[in-house]
């Protein structure tokens, strides 16, 4: 399980998903102008969603 932690305070959070209770992932997606946006994935259902944030910031996630 991937743990994403808060550079300013701290925080660290591990995720799953709600519909597979498996553990997400770190990944990426890449836009349309090629810029690339941090989220959690499910390996399992395939489902994404940004990765958590904390004061105002993206949590940041050691692979």
């Amino acid at each position: 399980m991937e743990t994403y932690s808060c550079e300013k305070c701290g925080m660290s959070v591990n995720a799953s998903c709600g519909k597979c209770d498996v553990p997400l992932e770190n990944g990426y997606i890449s836009l349309e102008d090629g810029s690339q946006v941090q989220v959690s994935k499910c390996p399992s259902c395939e489902g994404k969603i940004k990765s958590p944030q904390c004061c105002g910031l993206d949590m940041s996630c050691a692979m």
